[in-house]
């Protein structure tokens, strides 16, 4: 029976994969962990406060609990990461290999870690940019992120170690709330379609990223991480994508439902870090190697959010 723990439960990611994993392996066989403390997303779940820097508690929690497989999703995010670059590169680089090294001594079944994006920089070619490329992260988070790739297929060439990785875009989901990413306008700018507020941006009008709904985030994971062994070829991170839009077209999709919705633009020094990131993704080898195809494009996922977060707004308001 796989026994699988989520490190970093509590965030945007981690409370939404916590329940597609609890629905799959059962809520008894999911244990949820995160440095502070659970919220309302992960009641369900059996619960661990871990700060993964601590590997003696990490491997206390895989022992007591007969752990096989680990999601380990705790990191310090982009423009976070800018503002204390010390503090990020110890938690991201000393998190993972904590993890990387208790599934090689206690030889785990596998363990998934997220890259991202922020692994290229501003000599990767910008449109469609392939799996393999130039990579000059020029943010601390994005260096992480490279190191971290180069750990990853390093513990598994050495070591044996199944780890497995996806270079997420940016990721939008409406359950909860943002995390201190770049991309992360694209969360908030519906919480303000509903609540009557104009929106301000902190990219230009015109600044495209590669983006993915969480629905289709959960999904790649998932596949992913059940694909059979033979069909994971790329043991660094795989590129994964779903959508392209400028702050413009996001507006422009909220007004099909709210046409008095408007937004204004005050780039800030994420513009900069939005910059130095792809226009598009090429995601082919993912595609061929273990069949990803995402669900939704801007519309459909511009609806889906826009249907459901109101009811969810109104529990919060609640409880």
């Amino acid at each position: 029976m796989d026994k699988i723990l989520v490190i970093g439960a509590c965030g945007q990611l981690g409370s939404e994969l916590t329940n597609e994993l609890g629905k799959i392996y059962g809520n008894e066989n999911v244990i949820a962990s995160d440095i502070s403390q659970p919220n309302a997303a992960i009641k369900d779940f059996s619960f661990e406060q871990l700060d993964v820097m601590n590997s003696a508690r990490l491997a206390e929690i895989v022992d007591h609990h007969g752990i096989n497989q680990v999601y380990h999703l705790a990191a310090i995010l982009s423009a976070k990461g800018e503002e204390n670059p010390q503090w990020a590169w110890n938690l991201n680089m000393t998190g993972l290999l904590n993890v990387l090294e208790l599934a090689k001594e206690k030889q785990l079944k596998r363990i998934y870690w997220p890259s991202s994006i922020a692994v290229f920089g501003p000599s990767t070619p910008r449109v469609n940019t392939p799996q393999d490329t130039v990579m000059d992260p020029n943010t601390v988070y994005g260096i992480s992120k490279l190191a971290g790739e180069r750990w990853c297929e390093y513990y598994f060439e050495k070591y044996g170690v199944d780890v497995r990785s996806l270079r997420y875009p940016g990721l939008i989901g409406y359950k909860s709330l943002p995390g201190g990413g770049t991309t992360d306008y694209a969360v908030d700018i519906y919480h303000k379609a509903l609540s009557g507020d104009k929106f301000e941006c902190f990219l230009s009008e015109d600044t495209y990223l590669p983006m993915m709904y969480m629905s289709d985030a959960i999904k790649a994971t998932i596949d992913l991480m059940r694909a059979p062994d033979e069909q994971v070829k790329v043991r660094s991170s795989y590129n994964v994508s779903a959508i392209s839009f400028s702050p413009t077209e996001i507006v422009e999709s909220i007004q099909k439902h709210i046409p008095d919705f408007k937004a204004s633009y005050n780039p800030d020094f994420r513009q900069a870090i939005a910059d130095s990131w792809p226009d598009s993704i090429d995601d082919s080898v993912a595609r061929n190697d273990w069949g990803w195809e995402p669900a939704y494009d801007l519309d459909t996922m511009t609806s889906d959010i826009l249907k459901n977060l109101p009811e969810l707004l109104s529990s919060f308001q609640q409880a």
